[in-house]
């Protein structure tokens, strides 16, 4: 009986304990001023739109630049909203550290696809299936859409393909080029290979390229990368290939 009312007498202490030091670790002192800022860009691999000093240039000319700035009365909510309204920032977080410090994480949006078309437009297409600014400069390399591309049909047909690629290293490294006839059927340019590939229609275009891989691998390893001109996936039951002359 006796051990456990000590046992009970011990808990309690513990708990009134780690009460309290909670309590001192999240009290922050009312006149505690935010002495840095953390600025992290994400995704900056795929994207290279954004730089630190871009973001600290947008809370500066808000005039709410933390640094300086009493912590109880900086509002994280509005450095996240200042910052999302940027036109190639996807998303933004901030919040406070018990050590006075503001952490401020963006998200840019990725490109997956840079259209430039035969009517003289020139963007770039994100992740997310929108178009980006005209003057957005990109780091990374994405494959590059010719021909007749309109501006529906690169937000939603290209964009499932530019989502494959993203996904896949093989094809994302191989595509260099994606050329749109006037009946929206498909060429690709690839890296390696001195030939066209004909797609044809995108429906079914995993299919089609799994296809093609695979006549990579019996085939061209076996026969030369650069025998035929066009290698045509039009057709589910078969690729068609056309010898250079």
């Amino acid at each position: 009986m006796v051990k456990r009312i000590l046992l009970f007498i011990v808990m309690l202490v513990l708990i009134a304990y780690l009460g309290i030091a909670i309590t001192a670790f999240n009290r922050k002192p009312i006149d505690q001023t935010c002495r840095d800022v953390e600025l992290v860009i994400k995704d900056t691999a795929y994207a290279g739109f954004i730089t630190k000093n871009e973001l600290k240039g947008v809370l500066q000319n808000k005039g709410i630049y933390p640094i300086g700035k009493k912590l109880e009365r900086i509002s994280t909510k509005s450095l996240e909203r200042e910052l999302s309204k940027h036109p190639l920032i996807a998303e933004a977080e901030c919040y406070k550290t018990p050590s006075g410090k503001i952490c401020v994480e963006v998200a840019q949006r990725i490109p997956i696809l840079r259209v430039m078309s035969s009517n003289g437009e020139n963007y770039y297409l994100d992740n997310k299936g929108t178009i980006m600014p005209q003057d957005a400069k990109c780091v990374a390399h994405r494959a590059i859409v010719t021909g007749n591309v309109e501006k529906s049909f690169a937000m939603k047909d290209l964009y499932k393909f530019g989502v494959f690629l993203q996904n896949n290293k093989f094809w994302d490294a191989q595509i260099e080029q994606i050329n749109v006839l006037s009946d929206r059927t498909i060429e690709l340019v690839p890296r390696v290979g001195d030939h066209l590939v004909y797609l044809g229609k995108l429906e079914n275009f995993e299919n089609k390229l799994s296809r093609l891989k695979i006549f990579y691998e019996k085939g061209l390893n076996q026969v030369g990368w650069n025998k035929y001109s066009r290698i045509n996936l039009e057709f589910s039951n078969q690729i068609i290939c056309t010898k250079r002359e």
